[in-house]
């Protein structure tokens, strides 16, 4: 009897963008924390309107169409290109707490990946203590550096950042485990459909308007007492 068996190399994905991978996603709720205590968000309902908001208008949508510029840069080997788009990335942070956010959990990637899964495109990327690098840079260079395509990586790394955002939403006592797990479900349509329009990676397209959740990560710099950095 034959058995059959995933290609061990096939299955980085699943680690680098598990809760065990170190890069410190557990520390950070995106504002979630202010909008909990503001009353933006009570119950399952309120958290999934939330985030169908942040997906269809909020600074994840915008993560999506970097990863995958920054996926492509790999893949062309431009990596005049690969800087650019991370110069970009970091910009675009519009809050202290959100350029934290991304730049200290593509620090973290950068090294953790490096260190055990490192490859060419890695090279290319700031290293610690250098540049900032964006979050959706590192994890979308290492896709491509591996060989993991587009259409595999970009719905896992979406996928990845809500689930966090609920596991966040969990912790603050909005919502309960099981409601966490029906609105990631209630969800999934929704951010695979956001993963297939951000593929191109076209930066011309960049854009956002979710403003109360940008207020959020502002108002969480002076919140008295906080579990998360951001």
């Amino acid at each position: 009897m034959g058995t059959n068996s995933a290609d061990p190399g096939a299955l980085a994905l699943f680690v680098w963008l598990s809760p065990n991978f170190p890069v410190g996603a557990f520390a950070y709720s995106h504002g979630l924390e202010w909008a909990v205590e503001a009353g933006d968000i009570s119950d399952a309902a309120s958290l999934q309107n939330w985030l169908e908001d942040l997906c269809d208008f909020g600074a994840p949508r915008a993560d999506a169409r970097l990863f995958a510029a920054a996926h492509r840069a790999v893949i062309a080997k431009d990596w005049g290109a690969l800087s650019e788009t991370n110069q970009f990335a970091i910009a675009l942070a519009g809050s202290s707490e959100r350029r934290l956010e991304t730049s200290a959990q593509g620090s973290a990637f950068v090294s953790a990946a490096r260190a055990a899964w490192d490859c060419a495109a890695l090279a290319h990327l700031p290293q610690a203590g250098g540049e900032a690098i964006a979050y959706p840079i590192a994890v979308g260079a290492a896709a491509a550096g591996h060989g993991f395509t587009l259409e595999t990586a970009l719905p896992a790394f979406v996928v990845a950042l809500f689930a966090n955002l609920v596991s966040a939403s969990v912790r603050l006592s909005a919502i309960g485990q099981t409601d966490g797990q029906r609105v990631m479900a209630a969800l999934l349509p929704r951010l695979s459909a956001m993963a297939g329009e951000c593929a191109d990676g076209d930066l011309e397209k960049l854009g956002s308007c979710a403003f109360r959740s940008d207020l959020a990560a502002l108002k969480h710099e002076t919140q008295y007492s906080r579990l998360f950095r951001s």
